[in-house]
């Protein structure tokens, strides 16, 4: 049954799974919809079978195109499917991640619909029958609602990590297939997908987190942190005044303008915690920070506190390691 009010949330999957940020959206959705409708889209290969995954999160309703073509799609592809099942099911709303893939799909989907697109949101909200995206704008100063008040459906992509995803016990989940053509020219099947491996290790999906601000900056401090956070196994991150240095890049910047991250254990040595970052770590399980100021920020936002000078920790806690 078509239900014009929906919420849509298009699944993404990659190397045999459904990423984690679905099931956030698929969470918030749920959070949000009020009586409405959350529905997953989900476009996977004729021998696939992820329904339970998404089930697992509680949607009301998975409708899924199976297709031997879908199973290593392009971009173009994936995009032209939902079109054509946006405009026969005329959903209310659309969530799409705000990753690589997503921030490619979501753009050819908005311009074949004509409607509007609200990209990397914080937050979602409904005032009424209008879907209220939050997003940060002026240099990550201000924090802009936007709406799409004539168009539908309304159409967001939110950050990974920014929600958390919660399962549901005993979902009703109904699964239905889509009705509607895939087709895939020459050139429009990728051949085959990897796990891609940065040269500056990101922080996007990390376990453990060891992230630096102005206050660890130094090449010596630099070069500890990173012996420690590989003992450690852990990502380095940093604040936005590091990423001015040649050795970090956006891929480990923390906030706003940055990375969301849910890591198990974040360590924050030398960062204030200014409003943008804080953003960016909402979502951490464990929380460890340093800081000469016992007033600064991120003190008030952590589990476990050191006042006192970054290096001095740094090194101490080298020692605790065996790092010579």
């Amino acid at each position: 049954m078509t239900k014009t009010n929906a919420i849509w949330v298009v699944a993404e999957r990659a190397i045999g799974r459904i990423q984690p940020v679905t099931f956030q959206l698929i969470t918030k959705a749920r959070q949000i919809a009020n009586g409405r409708p959350v529905v997953a889209i989900l476009l996977e290969g004729d021998d696939d079978s992820f329904e339970q995954q998404l089930a697992d999160y509680g949607p009301d309703e998975i409708i899924r195109v199976r297709d031997a073509k879908l199973k290593r799609a392009s971009d173009r592809t994936m995009a032209d499917v939902i079109t054509a099942l946006a405009r026969a099911e005329r959903p209310d709303s659309v969530l799409f991640a705000a990753t690589p893939q997503g921030r490619s799909v979501a753009p050819r989907v908005q311009t074949q619909l004509t409607t509007g697109l609200t990209a990397d949101c914080l937050d979602l909200r409904y005032d009424d029958n209008l879907l209220v995206a939050v997003k940060p704008s002026y240099g990550d100063n201000v924090m802009c609602e936007i709406t799409c008040p004539q168009a539908r459906p309304q159409m967001v992509s939110v950050r990974p990590n920014t929600f958390a995803a919660e399962r549901v016990t005993n979902s009703q989940t109904v699964i239905r297939d889509g009705d509607v053509p895939v087709s895939a020219s020459v050139g429009d099947t990728i051949i085959d997908e990897h796990v891609a491996v940065s040269t500056a290790t990101g922080v996007n999906g990390a376990r453990k987190v060891l992230s630096l601000g102005r206050g660890a900056a130094s090449d010596q401090t630099v070069a500890l942190a990173r012996q420690i956070a590989a003992k450690l196994g852990a990502s380095v991150g940093v604040s936005r005044p590091l990423t001015d240095r040649d050795d970090f890049s956006v891929e480990q910047q923390i906030g706003q303008s940055g990375n969301t991250i849910a890591p198990e254990l974040l360590i924050n040595v030398g960062i204030s915690g200014a409003t943008q970052y804080l953003v960016g770590i909402d979502q951490s399980k464990l929380i460890i920070s340093v800081n000469r100021d016992d007033n600064a920020p991120i003190m008030a936002q952590s589990d476990y506190v050191y006042v006192g000078d970054a290096d001095a920790f740094l090194k101490s806690l080298a020692k605790r390691l065996g790092i010579n």
